[in-house]
């Protein structure tokens, strides 16, 4: 039947075939994740750990650190890290949440005189914030074995990724062998190179987007310092948490910045506040993402709208954290496939060193082609 069709037709076909098997790939995997997200969480978030600590123990175990010992310090040190971060954070959100709060209701309040209606509706939303924060908070006190269990299972979940953590940097050098062991006959090598370009996406984005994030929430905060805006470190640490949910979360931390500065300071120093951020934004846009994210994956902003929407609708706030990094990930294996499939591309390089090992040949560019052919 196929044969009646003509070439174009058949080929047509061909590609909606594969489409719809990609597809139904995808739809599987992703059904699977949901189902078992008590145990693939943990995994991707230690995944992401690996990426953002996977220098500092490589470093550690070039210095001549056992491998297990340097694991442990650099699984410490993340723990340090995150809780100090997170400490100062829900400290300063603490802190000058009220200022924030009432300075979001005075604005809710002038919009009201030049907006009317919705204006008001802000105003009775801003107002009655911590009534309903109340009401929710004896609704969930009315369910406490709900609430154990809840705050049980981010417990477990957090636990079990740092040990995850520790084990996949530990045991990083034994992932090609790994990957040898379970790819088809004369896969391995090809495996292997998706695998480090995959990683060093996921390392990449992990690095350059805290590293971005604290540029910005410093600059940010120290500009309305300048300005006397009040709450200026608790929205610097709201930018810095924004800032791993690129673009969204920029727009968000950003208004409630301006938003706060024209409630109270006046439309004055709220235009002021408003170059801030814009120009924060452009520092960001236009310096510090070409100069830091240089060796990254570079994806279009649409593309990573279409992420986060996809991660929100998965699996919410945990899945707008994860899906950039997980998108960086499979445009980096994309890119591998591409450039081995390029004319003239020759097999890939084996190095066998792991994953988590200095990356080098197929993880910094596509696989050199072997200089001589070999022997017949």
């Amino acid at each position: 039947m196929l044969t009646l069709l003509p070439e174009p037709a058949r080929r047509i076909a061909a590609w909606c075939g594969v489409i719809l098997l990609v597809t139904a790939v995808a739809a599987v995997a992703v059904w699977l994740c949901v189902v078992l997200k008590a145990a693939v969480t943990p995994v991707l978030l230690a995944l992401l750990g690996t990426g953002l600590l996977g220098p500092l123990h490589r470093r550690l175990v070039a210095l001549g650190v056992h491998r297990s010992l340097a694991a442990a310090l650099t699984c410490a040190a993340l723990v340090a890290v995150v809780g100090g971060a997170g400490y100062i954070v829900v400290n300063a959100l603490i802190d000058t949440g009220d200022q924030i709060l009432a300075s979001l209701k005075s604005a809710a309040r002038d919009l009201s005189a030049h907006f009317g209606t919705a204006g008001t509706s802000l105003d009775d939303v801003v107002s009655n914030a911590r009534e309903l924060a109340g009401k929710f908070g004896a609704t969930a006190a009315s369910g406490v074995i709900s609430g154990i269990s809840v705050v049980g299972e981010v417990i477990a979940m957090a636990v079990l990724a740092l040990f995850l953590t520790f084990f996949f940097l530990r045991d990083s050098h034994k992932a090609a062998a790994l990957l040898h062991s379970l790819a088809p006959a004369g896969a391995g090598a090809r495996l292997e190179a998706m695998a480090r370009r995959g990683l060093l996406a996921v390392e990449g984005f992990m690095r350059g987007t805290t590293f971005i994030a604290l540029i910005d929430a410093i600059l940010i905060a120290v500009g309305l310092l300048i300005l006397r805006v009040p709450g200026a470190v608790g929205l610097g640490a709201l930018v810095f948490v924004g800032a791993y949910i690129p673009y969204l979360g920029a727009f968000i931390s950003g208004a409630v910045a301006i938003l706060v500065a024209l409630a109270d300071r006046g439309a004055a120093i709220a235009l002021w506040a408003l170059a801030v951020v814009l120009a924060v934004q452009l520092i960001e846009g236009h310096l510090l993402q070409p100069v830091i994210q240089s060796r990254t994956v570079q994806m279009h902003p649409a593309v990573v709208m279409l992420a986060i929407t996809a991660g929100a609708a998965v699996a919410g706030i945990l899945g707008m954290l994860l899906a950039v990094p997980l998108a960086a990930a499979a445009f980096g294996v994309v890119s591998e496939l591409r450039a081995a499939y390029a004319p003239g591309a020759g097999p890939p390089v084996a190095t066998g060193t792991g994953t988590g090992s200095t990356p080098s040949g197929p993880a910094d560019g596509p696989p050199s082609p072997p200089s001589s052919p070999p022997p017949s």
